[in-house]
């Protein structure tokens, strides 16, 4: 007989064996965790049977996903986003829930009309409808985040609709327990059950912000870790404990203290360290999920599986598709929303689960409704990735709004030459544009948030909307004819993808890569970045300096020690321009810098680099900048012009006999 900690390690390392798996294939871990649970579950390997205990910790899951949502539940941004969530998001659970409703209302005429009994009624249709409407936040956000499409058109048409899907749950999880009761007494409970939520959610948040702001500052005024997260433990469960104990639901509890938590200044702090109970637990909630589903009922039912998955999937795709176009999306857009929030969601789990347990869903359609939904989250990924070339075979139209695009931009560049393409105009992108801006130098900036490109925009900035880590963006934005291309956002995948277009179609353009370490630093030198600058280095030079100069140390020397740890990592960088206060002993013995315009009667003149850099005898050229005024990495094959400036890097000996050479011809 398994006892209850044999499950729970058996449970762990069935979630360790998941979450691998899915980290090599770059899914979801919550498909792994559905996967194993199915397999090690009674109806298949039969190595794990429900257990109680079990079930409870999994509960436990839910309250600490709910205290997430809650946690990210942001005023401000919900103000920002009110017509995408209370319009487009409102419109597609309450047409969903309604949608079947009526379904459910005409399959019962229809089973009538033939002598049969459809023993689904009207209670068992708004639950189900509820756990339908509902789509994957930790799927669609993830795949979204990979394709940098979260502040595209449809991005945040997207992310309107998830977030109106979380917060619908909790009116649903109060709603549902409700609808289980007996006839006589449903308008009863209903009414009562939200009269409770009413009066508890009054009372935590009129006063609550202000109990909960004051109670974590006096626990972190102890500056115990271990009583931190202690207290924030009690106070999630224990807000989940009253209001279970009112007759609601654990998760409406934490939920609520989630969004109290968020108004105060330890959200960031709480954020990290309630991850680690969030994710472990809610993987043992997939995985009792994944339980449940009877694989032999499957097979046996495979065309109600079939029709379960597809009739949702097709329905959800036309409903937001045409929800998004009646709310003023373009028809490539629109239809982009509809099939990234076409398949079911972990919420919609956690509802049917509740369903199941108030009896509103027969027990023979559990196993084919949790395959549906599993099948229909299995299928997301294809369906992002072949997104576009859905959308160009369903709307014609598309490319010509892709080229209109297209022309914006290269309306902007086309008077443009031996300008900087910034990729990614944020804080950092928008330092630089000022640095170039005060140097005379022109830019032209692409970001995919139309919000910030608007208002930079309608300022006089030159920034226009678009992807940089598309060929199409980047030939529109000049760059065949730019001097560089600098990506000024931290992701590597992205810049991965910028390095493999300009490397592709404008080799001799250097790219600028901003990461937040070095821990990618060989993959983006290999993929043909010109320099990597990251911030933690920078940071920690600058937090050097500054300690070195309080201390006492000479600022001279403080300076050097700085200029050295760069040297070691920036080969841009390497070395420095000769001062007249350089010719030290110590000094002779560091690499400088030296710029060389080449005269027209150098030998160098008309020749590949390749042929002048073997007798400049141990000097590296670091950059050309060209008789044009544009900049550029040196390409071996690169032939030289008489104004043609080289940047060497070296020793003052062997710098001072390549500028000989270099000047004199011989």
């Amino acid at each position: 007989m398994a006892t209850t900690l044999d499950l729970v390690l058996l449970y762990l390392l069935a979630a360790v064996a998941a979450a691998v798996i899915c980290r090599l294939v770059r899914l979801p871990p919550m498909l792994g965790y559905l996967a194993v649970g199915v397999l090690i579950g009674p109806n298949a390997m039969a190595l794990a049977r429900d257990s109680g205990a079990v079930n409870r910790l999994a509960e436990f899951g839910v309250v600490f996903l709910m205290f997430v949502i809650g946690l990210e539940f942001n005023l401000p941004k919900l103000r920002s986003m009110r017509k995408l969530v209370f319009g487009l998001g409102f419109s597609e659970v309450a047409l969903t829930m309604l949608a079947v409703l009526l379904g459910n209302v005409t399959l019962a005429w229809i089973a009538a009309a033939f002598g049969r009994h459809w023993n689904l009624g009207w209670t068992s249709a708004v639950a189900f409808g509820g756990a339908l409407a509902m789509s994957s936040t930790a799927i669609v956000v993830k795949l979204m985040a990979e394709r940098l499409e979260l502040d595209s058109e449809h991005g945040r048409r997207v992310m309107g609709v998830l977030l109106f899907q979380d917060l619908a749950v909790v009116p649903l999880l109060v709603l549902i327990p409700a609808l289980g009761s007996g006839p006589e007494e449903l308008a009863r409970e209903i009414v009562l059950a939200l009269l409770k939520a009413g009066a508890l959610l009054a009372i935590l948040l009129v006063g609550g912000q202000r109990v909960m702001r004051w109670w974590l500052t006096l626990v972190a005024r102890r500056k115990s870790e271990e009583l931190f997260i202690l207290n924030l433990l009690l106070v999630t469960l224990g807000l989940a404990w009253l209001t279970e104990h009112a007759g609601l639901s654990l998760a409406l509890g934490a939920f609520v203290a989630g969004m109290l938590i968020a108004e105060t200044e330890y959200k960031h702090q709480v954020e990290t360290d309630i991850r680690p109970f969030h994710d472990v637990l809610l993987g043992l909630f997939f995985i009792t999920i994944g339980m449940k589903l009877d694989l032999a009922a499957v097979v046996q039912r495979w065309p109600l599986v079939l029709v379960l998955t597809l009739a949702p999937v097709l329905f959800k795709f036309a409903l937001v598709t045409g929800l998004a176009r009646l709310f003023g999306a373009a028809t490539g857009v629109a239809l982009r929303t509809g099939l990234y929030l076409a398949q079911a969601g972990e919420f919609g789990f956690v509802l049917l689960q509740q369903a199941t347990g108030q009896k509103l869903l027969p027990a023979s359609l559990q196993s084919p409704v949790l395959a549906s939904m599993v099948l229909s989250m299995l299928a997301t990924p294809l369906l992002v990735l072949y997104s576009n070339r859905i959308v160009l075979r369903l709307a014609s139209s598309d490319w010509l709004m892709q080229s209109v695009a297209m022309t914006t931009i290269a309306k902007r560049a086309i008077n443009t030459e031996g300008h900087i393409i910034i990729a990614g105009y944020g804080r950092s992108g928008q330092n630089l544009a000022r640095l170039l801006e005060a140097e005379h130098i022109a830019y032209i900036a692409l970001d995919l948030d139309p919000d910030r490109v608007r208002q930079a925009a309608a300022a006089g900035q030159n920034v226009v909307f678009g992807d940089a880590a598309r060929l199409q963006s980047l030939t529109a934005a000049g760059l065949a004819r730019a001097r560089a291309v600098v990506v000024s956002y931290h992701d590597t995948a992205s810049a991965l993808r910028v390095l493999e277009v300009v490397r592709a179609h404008a080799p001799t353009v250097p790219v600028i890569v901003r990461t937040i370490d070095d821990s990618d630093l060989e993959r983006l030198q290999t993929a043909g970045a010109a320099e990597v600058v990251p911030e933690a280095i920078e940071g920690s030079l600058m937090l050097a300096s500054h300690a070195l100069a309080l201390v006492g140390v000479p600022m001279r020397r403080v300076l050097r020690v700085v200029q050295q740890q760069r040297d070691a990592r920036y080969k841009l960088l390497r070395g420095y321009f000769h001062g007249a206060d350089d010719d030290t002993v110590d000094e002779l013995q560091h690499a400088r810098l030296l710029s060389v315009t080449l005269p027209s009667v150098s030998e160098s003149v008309g020749r590949e680099l390749r042929d002048t850099t073997p007798s400049l005898d141990g000097v590296s050229v670091v950059s050309v900048r060209r008789a044009t005024g544009a900049v550029t990495v040196p390409d071996p094959r690169l032939v030289l012009h008489a104004g043609d400036t080289l940047v060497l890097s070296g020793l003052p000996e062997r710098l001072a006999r390549a500028e000989g050479l270099l000047l004199g011809g011989g």
